[in-house]
């Protein structure tokens, strides 16, 4: 059984009803990415609220109530969708106002047309996505950890001792998504192997 992306109360609230495709590398990727976050962790004076597993969200949902219609797209969309390579370039950050330390990925080209062909599989349907930004503006990352209760200048000193590219960047071939939902204060998935 995989280990949940989020497990505190207070995580499973704030996200009651929405559904999330996601990929979680298990390979170079994760390393670097727990590597980075045990660090960062470790450096920061106060508690800050983090994922409990690294993943790379590809889509945000709200649809409580279409769950299932969701899922069956998704599932069309994964078994047409080949392995998707990712490649960890960096520790970065989202600045203020979101305050959020990532891994950077680099935008393969299996990343970009997972995202773009998931994109034309739900136009003109209707769910409805959270925080959805076009291909050509989105970052492609895993969150490290959110630190949106530091004050500014704490966050700026403590993000930038925190950035910086890995050489070499950390690659690995992920072959399967998730479909994550939030229901009733637990967190439920589905896994779903990349077929393309």
């Amino acid at each position: 059984m995989h280990r949940p992306f989020m497990d505190t109360p207070d995580q499973l609230a704030s996200l009651e009803g929405q559904q999330y495709l996601v990929l979680r590398p298990t390979g170079a990727v994760a390393e670097v990415y727990r590597e980075a976050q045990e660090a960062a962790l470790a450096r920061l004076d106060s508690p800050a609220r983090h994922p409990h597993t690294g993943h790379i969200t590809l889509r945000g949902f709200y649809e409580p109530e279409r769950r299932e219609d969701l899922a069956a797209l998704i599932r069309v969309w994964a078994a047409q969708q080949r392995p998707i390579e990712a490649i960890a370039e960096a520790v970065d950050e989202f600045p203020t106002p979101w305050q959020i330390l990532i891994v950077r990925l680099a935008r393969s080209a299996s990343l970009v047309s997972a995202y773009a062909s998931l994109t034309t599989a739900l136009d003109g349907t209707g769910f409805r996505r959270l925080g959805e930004l076009p291909l050509e503006d989105w970052t492609f990352h895993l969150s490290v950890l959110y630190g949106k209760s530091l004050d500014l200048e704490e966050w700026s000193r403590f993000a930038e001792a925190e950035l910086r590219a890995f050489e070499p960047a950390s690659t690995e071939t992920i072959t399967e998504a998730e479909l994550v939902w939030y229901e009733d204060g637990i967190e439920q998935a589905e896994v779903l192997p990349l077929g393309g």
